[in-house]
């Protein structure tokens, strides 16, 4: 298993997390027993919006003893009492789903405590209003909760959460068919979207990903709003390569689909490479580079993927991002101007002008 530090404190979280979506009918056996095979692979990251509740005494059982080396994602808002999912903004009742959640979880303490599923700007005043915020932020002061995060669709609503620095947490739906603007929770703009990772890269707010399948649409020819399937370990690819993306969160049904994702940090890179995306995503992506390195490897050593990262980070205010840039070992400056990378790029970004852009930028 890899690793990514957590901006907001000293966590390390496992690249594959786990998602409790579609497990609720394997039975509580093989829940816990799937809980445990993700414990012994160097999973330690787990979301609990489940669809039921069957999830959490099982997940309960298998983190017994291991408390302390596992991160829960927990939803305010998220509540079962009917034993099947179900949405709320009422805070009472919110209270008591987290209680029933921490109670069935046999745990006292929440890892990241998440302002549930606001997509409208109008459910964002009501948390605020209406006393979850306050809720959480007081379960903050008084230790029960570590950190505060938000799952949500929608970039606009997002940011808004982001200006007012609220979060060091999100959980935010990640594909490429979303990305660029195909399903039900396409919302904002290839260039809106990219611009939130990199802001919250920027802001040291990480993210964790949902959806990164689009609900199993991408993997299939049929469904796939783009006629053709990507693999599973093509779209885990793709949303890790995402700025600030600490964790992806597939909704696995039992022990034979964690084996197959857990596959992914063995497979080659051809195995995982998503550059056939450059053929049919639409033509507002064009010239929009996603960090893919598919251009690689680059004669002059360049690692142009990196180099356009920190360029897009340092401008979206990431004060880090130069003195990432200035510590590599070959800039912006060394390309040779052979034009591989430009030949090579699936989704036509003119990296050699891009290079004298960024050398100019950084001064180098």
């Amino acid at each position: 298993m890899k690793y990514r530090k957590f901006p907001g404190g000293t966590e390390q979280i496992s690249i594959l997390g786990l998602g409790t979506s579609a497990i609720g009918q394997a039975g509580e056996s093989e829940i816990e027993a799937t809980a445990l095979l993700a414990l012994e692979h160097g999973v330690n990251y787990f979301d609990m919006a489940s669809a039921d509740a069957a999830p959490f005494p099982a997940f309960g059982r298998a983190v017994a003893g291991n408390r302390k080396n596992v991160y829960f994602q927990i939803h305010f808002g998220a509540d079962y009492h009917t034993g099947t999912y179900g949405w709320t903004l009422n805070t009472e009742a919110v209270k008591r789903s987290v209680d029933w959640q921490l109670n069935m979880l046999k745990t006292d303490y929440i890892d990241f405590g998440f302002i549930h599923c606001i997509d409208e700007e109008a459910d964002l005043q009501k948390v605020i209003s209406g006393g979850t915020l306050e809720y959480i932020r007081q379960l903050k002061k008084e230790g029960v909760v570590r950190h505060i995060g938000l799952s949500s669709h929608t970039p606009a609503v997002v940011n808004q959460v982001l200006d007012r620095r609220l979060i060091d947490m999100l959980m935010f739906s990640i594909n490429p068919a979303y990305d660029y603007r195909h399903g039900e929770y396409a919302i904002g703009s290839v260039d809106e979207r990219m611009a939130l990772y990199r802001r919250c890269e920027a802001e040291g707010v990480g993210i964790s990903v949902m959806k990164a399948f689009c609900a199993g649409q991408l993997l299939n020819a049929g469904t796939s709003p783009f006629k053709r399937a990507l693999t599973e370990y093509q779209c885990l690819e793709y949303a890790l390569d995402k700025p600030g993306v600490l964790t992806v969160l597939p909704g696995v049904r039992n022990r034979e689909d964690l084996h197959r994702i857990l596959g992914f940090l063995d497979a080659s890179q051809e195995e995982k490479d998503y550059s056939i995306l450059g053929s049919f995503t639409p033509q507002e992506a064009e010239g929009v580079c996603v960090y893919c390195n598919h251009c690689q490897p680059c004669p002059a050593g360049l690692d142009v993927g990196l180099i356009n990262k920190y360029y897009d980070l340092s401008r979206a205010g990431d004060i880090l991002a130069k003195d990432h840039y200035k510590n590599l070992e070959k800039k912006a400056s060394d390309c040779i101007a052979c034009g591989h990378c430009n030949f090579r790029c699936p989704f036509h970004v003119g990296q050699m002008q891009r290079m004298k852009e960024i050398e100019t930028y950084f001064n180098k």
